[in-house]
């Protein structure tokens, strides 16, 4: 189902008499985002060649703040607001540390910025709004349930991600407001935690604002912050029970050219061994500068070996932005 075609439950949706701020005029900020990406991109096989989702504009200028994978090698961007009209927009920015985008809009999008929030200090139980393109129609009051460390299978880790539910279906791009009307941070991901029932809630990662105002000005200068240039081994791990399996390897990248496969079980990052998702990739990042060769343990079934892998820059096989 298209999320123009969509609308969330009324009584799911927030109500303007319940906040202190212009709640229309905010959520009119939140603006759609179309991206078109080469057949041939680097990320086209697991993330697609159409991606849609939104963002929120926090600059005059037009500046657009996302989430990073819809607009990773894009090569055309739409940029829609609340009230059906559309410009094109090209990258400016893609952090993999933090997970932000940054869109610039290339003609008037005529919509006010928003203005960036302090999530530092929020925790479990505090009342949001999370928004998606379109207004309030497609806006869930929600709450924050949590806040914990988030390992991601693509070489990902974010220390104090905000977890919110009940979640919102269109969460890519999407932001989520504190009760001033303030953004809190960019929707991530959709995902299922086990209460001690063996029940399951579906709940909103967000990426929290708090990660962008120290990376903002190289993200405008440099395209990325300078935590992102990071070694990267193009390899997706999940953790089975007390191991660390291997789930894939992206073809070419550093993984791949060492020989690792899907199954192999992570043993040990130069002779600590590892149990955790995030300690797997906080091993890797510290092994040294990009190009420095981390040595591994592996079981790969009743054999034990050891293989060494010379690290990359991820983004070096992206294709680089398209300026317009």
């Amino acid at each position: 189902m298209d999320e123009e075609d969509w609308q969330i439950p009324a009584q799911l949706q927030p109500s303007p008499e319940q906040f202190d701020f212009d709640l229309d005029g905010v959520l009119h900020s939140v603006v759609g985002l179309q991206t078109q990406i080469p057949a041939d991109a680097f990320t086209a096989s697991t993330l697609g060649t159409e991606r849609a989702g939104s963002g929120v504009v926090i600059r005059e200028d037009g500046l657009v703040l996302t989430i990073g994978y819809l607009v990773t090698e894009a090569e055309t961007i739409w940029l829609t607001s609340a009230t059906g009209g559309g410009v094109p927009a090209h990258v400016v920015a893609v952090d993999q540390a933090t997970g932000f985008g940054l869109v610039q809009a290339l003609g008037r999008l005529d919509l006010p910025p928003v203005e960036l929030g302090d999530s530092t200090d929020i925790e479990a139980g505090v009342m949001a709004v999370m928004a998606s393109s379109g207004g309030r129609q497609h806006a869930v009051q929600t709450e924050v349930v949590g806040r914990e460390r988030f390992a991601g299978y693509w070489e990902y880790l974010l220390e104090r991600p905000i977890f919110t539910a009940p979640p919102h279906p269109f969460w890519g791009g999407a932001g989520l407001f504190g009760s001033d009307g303030k953004l809190l941070g960019i929707g991530s991901l959709i995902l299922q935690q086990k209460d001690s029932d063996g029940s399951k809630t579906d709940l909103n990662m967000i990426v929290p604002i708090e990660l962008l105002p120290p990376a903002l000005d190289e993200m405008l200068l440099h395209g990325r912050s300078q935590d992102s240039v990071r070694p990267w081994l193009g390899m997706f791990c999940a953790e089975q029970g007390d191991h660390i399996h291997i789930q894939g390897v992206a073809p070419g990248g550093p993984a791949d050219r060492a020989d690792l496969r899907a199954g192999d079980r992570i043993v040990a990052v130069g002779g600590q061994e590892i149990d955790d998702l995030g300690d797997l990739w906080k091993a890797i990042w510290s092994a040294g500068p990009v190009g420095a060769k981390v040595i591994f343990t592996i079981g790969r079934g009743r054999s034990r070996l050891t293989a060494i892998v010379a690290t990359a820059e991820r983004s070096e096989f992206l294709k680089a932005p398209q300026l317009h």
